[in-house]
This record gives C-alpha cells, structure tokens and sequence, in this order.
C-alpha cells in the first residue's frame, strides 16, 4: 500500500473526536482525509444533528479543500468509529462528481485499510447521471 494512505489515515484519526456538542449536536464519530491533486491533505469530522443540517465527514473534508483553494480530488478514505474505512454516501458521491464531471471516474477511494482494498469512484458510480 502507498506511504499517501498511511498519512491520510493518520491524519484522519488525528481529527476524530467523538463528542456531544450539545443536546442536538453530535461530531467527530466519523473522520475523513482528501488528497487534492497538489499533495495535500484535507480533513474533516462527520457533524450529526438531530435536523438535516449535518455533513458528512467526507464533504466537511472536501469544504475544507475548497476553503483552502483546491478543487479536484485524487484519493477519499473515511475512518469509521470501529477504526475501519468505508465509501462514501450517495450525497458525497453526488458531490464529487459535480465538483469533478468527466474526471471523477479516477478518484481513488480506501475500502479498507487493513487489507488495502482500494476501489475508484467510478466503479461506485458507474451510470451516474453526469457523465
């Protein structure tokens, strides 16, 4: 496996933080890492609400990177509670690919990082609707 999925683990397990934020918030059970294209690592925690006004950790990563100026993506990991990684939700997926139309097809997503299970977005998304 690439040294770039042992740092982004670690850089991801570095920002998870289970925590109650308040009675109706809830963040840090989930923690994401992005490689953009020049390099650098985004992270990001999983925000839970008890409305539909939380994120996911993989898109509170990929804000991150755009906040910072970037805007394509070469690898996606997500670290689960367990310690475990896991592909991103539709909403995520959904995301990616506006952000990357006729290019998201490449981006490396982590399955899992004990075995190295590594897939791309496009074998996640294969007939999305944008091309």
């Amino acid at each position: 496996m690439e040294a770039i999925w042992t740092r982004m683990y670690e850089a991801a397990k570095a920002v998870q933080n289970d925590r109650k934020i308040s009675d109706y918030v809830s963040a840090g059970c989930v923690a994401a890492a992005i490689l953009s294209d020049s390099g650098k690592i985004y992270t990001g925690v999983c925000v839970d609400t008890c409305s539909t006004l939380g994120i996911c950790a993989e898109r509170n990563a990929i804000f991150n990177m755009i906040t910072n100026g970037e805007n394509r993506i070469s690898k996606v990991l997500a670290v689960m509670e367990d310690g475990s990684c896991g592909a991103p939700c539709g909403a995520c997926r959904e995301l990616m690919v506006q952000l990357m139309p006729g290019q998201y097809h490449d981006i490396e997503i982590m399955m899992d990082y004990q075995t190295g299970k590594i897939t791309t977005l496009g074998e996640l998304t294969p007939q999305w609707w944008i091309k």
